[in-house]
């Protein structure tokens, strides 16, 4: 594998050739519980008879069409996920680097258009994690992913996360966008507080910055609603989406309210493969199955049941639980990739999210019988370790 692959990735050694429900199976026929969903994409597990019938219909009429044109997939895709998303408008790439890239053009073109040049820092998070490209890793609050890499795209500026006087002084006249994630994944599952989102949706608005929120990995219903943010009880005037939005097609969405809507005009972004039908026909099968109440108030029980039987494991190895609906970490005393390795052994694949986090992102489908499995796989394999 590493003779043809570059080697990018810490890879556990486990081949995967299908899936069904909230299962993989490997070349040798073992079964996997998977929790991790591909990084939070699966999330309507593996095979889900509504993306399958999806791809057949779309893929017996339609793979592409230039961007030139349009095609009624990608418009109906876009007509239910603004709708969902209670925004006015979308532009559709291929990535949540892709996403978060056009989400900057836009904030820098707005505030360039509105009061001109000197005005185009982004101030981001530390902890936070936006994408591989060059900007989006300029836009990533954390070191370890900038070395080697430079000269970075300039212009961004970061900020304590729940540190509300920190982002007051950082938000001042030289600033158009403000990029955030309300639950970091990449760091360890860590939600910002009520009090820091209101009080940053209060700055932005006085002072006329446009509020970002990276909903990559936390939108899409995995909190148990639409968006993360909106649990915040505020708005945004762009929001980016990814990972989740086509069920493990690839597609990324960047949103826009009033304010950012019509900021990009002919000639200022593109994608080649962006509005595709195929990955646009997965999406409205995702957005039909998971965006309605009861089926995200599903997410939010099964979540709040994981937590609760994750805390009365009452394993002292955990050291502390967080998260939301179904993106939840958990601090361990030991490193987490030994933990990873022998959960894989043992038929549960789990994430990891620095150094000592397990994270789980199970699908939607789950149910409980599979969490009260999941669990007691981790709970054994932690006793086992020294």
């Amino acid at each position: 594998m590493n003779d043809v692959f570059m080697n990018t990735y810490h890879r556990l050694p486990v081949t995967f050739v299908s899936g069904e429900g909230a299962h993989l199976f490997d070349v040798n026929g073992k079964r996997y519980l998977d929790f991790g969903s591909g990084i939070a994409v699966n999330c309507l597990g593996h095979r889900h008879p509504a993306l399958l019938e999806a791809i057949k219909a779309q893929s017996e009429r339609l793979f592409h069409v230039s961007n030139y044109y349009q095609n009624d997939t990608a418009l109906l895709f876009a007509e239910k996920l603004t709708a969902a998303a209670k925004m006015k408008k979308v532009f559709l790439s291929n990535s949540g680097a892709e996403a978060n890239e056009c989400a900057c053009k836009i904030v820098r073109k707005y505030s360039l258009m509105k009061y001109g040049e000197g005005r185009h820092t982004i101030v981001t998070l530390k902890g936070s994690f936006h994408g591989r490209t060059i900007t989006m890793l300029s836009a990533t609050g954390q070191k370890r992913f900038h070395t080697n890499f430079g000269p970075f795209t300039e212009g961004f500026r970061f900020v304590e996360p729940n540190n509300i006087e920190e982002l007051k002084n950082a938000l001042d006249d030289s600033v158009c966008g403000l990029l955030i994630e309300a639950i970091q994944g990449e760091s360890g599952v860590i939600p910002q507080t009520n009090e820091f989102i209101a009080a940053a949706a209060k700055i932005c608005d006085e002072k006329d910055i446009l509020l970002m929120f990276d909903e990559i990995q936390c939108g899409m219903g995995r909190t148990g609603a639409f968006f993360a943010f909106e649990q915040y009880g505020v708005k945004a005037d762009i929001a980016t989406l990814a990972k989740g939005l086509a069920g493990g097609v690839p597609v990324g969405a960047t949103l826009a309210g009033d304010k950012a809507c019509d900021v990009l005009v002919i000639g200022d972004h593109g994608s080649t493969f962006g509005a595709n039908p195929l990955a646009a026909a997965c999406g409205i099968a995702v957005l039909d199955t998971v965006n309605n109440s009861g089926f995200l108030r599903g997410i939010a029980e099964k979540g709040a049941y994981f937590m609760d039987k994750l805390a009365r494991l009452n394993n002292p190895k955990i050291k502390s639980i967080r998260g939301k609906g179904l993106i939840i970490g958990a601090d361990i005393s030991m490193d987490a990739w030994p933990v990873l390795e022998k959960l894989l052994d043992r038929g549960l694949l789990v994430l990891s999210a620095g150094a000592k986090t397990l994270r789980f992102l199970p699908p939607y489908i789950i149910n409980t019988d599979m969490i009260d499995e999941a669990l007691n796989i981790l709970n054994g394999v932690l006793d086992s370790q020294s």
